[in-house]
């Protein structure tokens, strides 16, 4: 598999910046390390360009006539390899050369249930969302359930102007979409992959836990009451070092706190000291003094586990680069390891993409409370990942919310990385 054309750019115009985005996928297709005939297209927008959505569609797909289907959606940031856009107008476009019989395009008025998707085996999917959409995690979880693997990743659209998402295939047009031109909102949509598609993906938490992790003994729909059989308010004040007769130390303090749920059975706090991959971090909604209760957005049940826990600089880029590491692992033949070692001791990490890594391109969607400053520096977040996996094709966006396998994620980071079977 050759490497994903992509390019990126921004611009107060939306015709300049994409000028000079198609000039960069041009340029790639021309060369031999790259694919010459690619047919989806993946497209993030920033907010800014959230009105001219439809007009800038329309516009690649006229310059780009052999791409077929496109899919993405819009975001507060969009993300490139080594960079990203954040409350800035810009875009991001990765053109994937996969087999026409390996995915479909969905959207909310062409799902998966669809003529379209007749004779489809949907593995995997890649999955846009909009964050009003009610029931969105039943909603997730069941469009799991129609995959093989029952493996997503995504995220929710974000932005002042509504969420948008891209969704068009084939001729054009997905059977099912009438006249619309391929923007849509609410509901899913995205790309469904066949097992032919080989993809590598990871979780990348950013918080840290400050209290042990705890079983829930008693829960009222998203209230937590017992906490290993204690009143969840009391311990939440005692793990904080708080009291409500301090009242504006102890409010400061739970604004800062976040609640880590996880299943029972799955990986939750680790003998490190982070938080696994499977743990969904949600924020603190309120505090029932009557009750002796914690109120977190989301539902709880008793024989889940969670934790306290907070936003973490150090944790975040810790665990990026623990992923990106992981992902390097897998793709890399075992007798490779060492020479790759000794190149991204020396430096060369950033070079051109070692092919030991066998990555076509890599889809990064990461929470937008996660870029910019809370990595220590503006595009620091991208840097990372450049620095682990090589110049590698990259596009992505800034979510109100990541996906990933069955479940709604806050404050992650999802990579996924395209890869051959060579």
């Amino acid at each position: 598999m050759k490497l994903f054309p992509s390019g990126h750019a921004t611009h107060p115009q939306w015709r300049m910046a994409a000028g000079l985005v198609l000039a960069q996928l041009r340029a790639q297709m021309a060369l031999p390390d790259y694919a010459h005939s690619p047919t989806l297209g993946l497209l993030y927008i920033t907010d800014h360009y959230g009105a001219d959505a439809q007009e800038i569609l329309d516009h690649l797909g006229a310059e780009l006539p052999e791409i077929t289907d496109w899919t993405g959606t819009v975001g507060v940031g969009v993300a490139a390899n080594n960079a990203e856009y954040f409350d800035e107008p810009a875009l991001s476009v990765m053109l994937c050369a996969l087999p026409s019989d390996q995915y479909r395009v969905f959207s909310g008025v062409a799902p998966l249930a669809s003529s379209e998707m007749s004779g489809f085996a949907a593995h995997t999917a890649l999955v846009h969302a909009d964050p009003r959409t009610p029931e969105l995690g039943e909603l997730i979880a069941e469009m799991a359930e129609r995959t093989d693997t029952g493996y997503l990743f995504g995220g929710l659209s974000s932005g002042r102007v509504g969420s948008l998402q891209f969704a068009i295939g084939g001729n054009g047009n997905i059977r099912g979409h009438g006249a619309v031109g391929g923007v849509f909102s609410g509901g899913l949509s995205g790309v469904v992959f066949g097992d032919g598609v080989r993809l590598v993906s990871r979780v990348t938490q950013g918080c840290q836990p400050v209290s042990r992790e705890r079983e829930i003994t008693r829960a009222d729909g998203n209230l937590l009451l017992e906490l290993d059989g204690e009143p969840a308010l009391d311990v939440l004040l005692a793990d904080l070092r708080v009291s409500l007769d301090a009242p504006e130390q102890a409010i400061e303090a739970v604004r800062a706190t976040l609640v880590g749920l996880v299943e029972a059975g799955s990986d939750g706090v680790r003998r490190t000291g982070d938080l696994g991959a499977d743990v969904r971090v949600r924020h603190i909604i309120g505090l029932d003094p009557t009750r002796r209760g914690v109120a977190i957005a989301d539902v709880a049940e008793t024989g889940m586990r969670m934790s306290f826990c907070r936003r973490s600089v150090q944790t975040a880029r810790a665990d990026l680069m623990r992923v990106c590491a992981e992902i390097r692992e897998e793709l890399e033949p075992q007798e490779q390891t060492l020479a790759t070692a000794r190149e991204i001791a020396a430096g060369e990490a950033e070079a051109a993409p070692h092919p030991a890594r066998r990555i076509a391109g890599a889809i990064y969607v990461s929470c937008s409370g996660r870029g910019g400053p809370h990595f220590g520096a503006p595009g620091a977040e991208l840097q990372i990942v450049r620095h682990a996996l090589g110049d590698v094709p990259l596009v992505g966006f800034f979510a109100a919310g990541e996906i990933a396998r069955n479940h709604l994620y806050g404050y992650t980071g999802v990579l996924t990385v395209f890869t051959s079977n060579d």
